[in-house]
């Protein structure tokens, strides 16, 4: 509810629906190969690949000792990056040894998060957590903590494997990508009209996931219709008014949303609402669950799909700790993390924290962040 009154608040000083930026093609994520999975459910084998992170140079003996460790999310002030700054305190002090504080942009700025980041070196830490608001942007700032000995550890949203040691990654993008077209054509069938309203372009979490969606759509739902792609900058109001666009934009040809931040999908169903086209235009996405709880309670919003942010941010501090004490090494197969016990590494360098979670009317309630 503080979201919808903010944004009805917001909404007095902002009539004017911002255009819509449309993307050139709805899979034109990232250009990186495309990995679908299997219509029937089948699992799919992990393929074996060797390290390809980057390890710190020339860093002290870290073992045993306490870390100061600052941890650069994409922005703060968001419901989402709360809950993984939540998790690496929550890490740090199981750890016991180890300092951790949360220094974030106020909005998504990759050049904002850069200075921080660039600040932080300067002022001298043992370890840099990052969320990318670039994936390539960052990369030079990120090895020049490496050059400096620092560990660089990411979550949520990569970097270039060569600019991080370890990246823990929420879930496979695939996974993720299946079970936000599956969920959408349950809702809108199979040639259904949808659009998404994503962050950027240049976001890397977004830009792997509308790729592997797009690659998976079209091998096991080919008929569904994608509309368009819109960029909202993770900032509510411009979330609001680019889900409302499509709405006036495309009519009754637009039958679902995919909100693909904990921005845009909360956002998406607000607009959803205020039009009144609850039970006509489908929305389905990525958020936390407190959030999304009123959209679900009404059933304007069926389903949120999404993994638990909190557990993320301990896993990062986990990982954190594990290279300093020179447990977790390229090659290795698994790192154990606490009460999340050992999870698996993956694609060289990342630490997978597992499937996403679907989130109903049944079981929303249950989860607080």
């Amino acid at each position: 509810m503080l979201f919808r009154s903010a944004l009805v608040a917001a909404l007095a000083a902002c009539l004017t629906s911002a255009p819509a930026f449309s993307a050139s093609l709805w899979t034109g994520g990232d250009n990186q190969p495309t990995n679908p999975l299997a219509c029937d459910n089948t699992p799919m084998q992990p393929v074996a690949k060797p390290y390809d992170g980057k390890l710190p140079t020339n860093p002290p003996d870290r073992k045993g000792k306490t870390l100061k460790v600052v941890d650069v999310p994409k922005l703060v002030g968001i419901a989402y990056f709360a809950a993984t700054a939540k998790g690496i305190a929550e890490g740090a002090k199981d750890i016991g040894n180890m300092n951790s504080k949360t220094d974030g942009p106020a909005k998504a700025n990759i050049d904002d998060q850069i200075s921080l980041i660039d600040n932080y070196i300067t002022s001298g830490v043992d370890g840099i957590y990052f969320a990318a608001n670039d994936t390539v942007a960052i990369a030079p700032v990120l090895k020049k903590a490496l050059s400096k000995g620092i560990i660089v550890v990411g979550y949520d949203a990569n970097s270039t494997p060569d600019a991080r040691t370890w990246f823990v990654n929420m879930a496979e993008w695939n996974g993720v990508a299946k079970t936000l077209v599956d969920q959408m054509v349950a809702q809108v069938g199979e040639s259904g009209g949808v659009a998404l309203v994503t962050s950027t372009f240049t976001t890397p979490g977004q830009g792997r996931w509308i790729a592997e969606m797009g690659a998976y759509a079209a091998k096991c739902h080919p008929k569904l219709k994608y509309l368009e792609t819109v960029e909202a900058q993770e900032d509510n109001i411009l979330s609001f008014n680019q889900a409302n666009t499509l709405i006036n934009k495309y009519g009754p040809e637009l039958k679902g949303i995919f909100g693909m931040t904990s921005v845009a999908t909360p956002a998406a169903a607000e607009a959803v609402t205020q039009a009144k086209q609850c039970g006509k235009i489908a929305v389905v996405g990525l958020a936390t669950p407190n959030p999304m709880k009123p959209y679900v309670a009404s059933g304007c919003v069926k389903s949120v799909v999404l993994w638990n942010p909190v557990n993320l941010g301990y896993a990062a501090a986990y990982v954190m700790r594990s290279v300093a004490d020179g447990t977790l090494k390229p090659g290795d197969k698994s790192v154990k993390a606490g009460k999340l016990g050992e999870l698996k590494v993956i694609n060289g360098s990342e630490i997978l924290l597992g499937s996403p979670t679907i989130f109903t009317k049944d079981n929303i309630k249950d989860f607080d962040f």
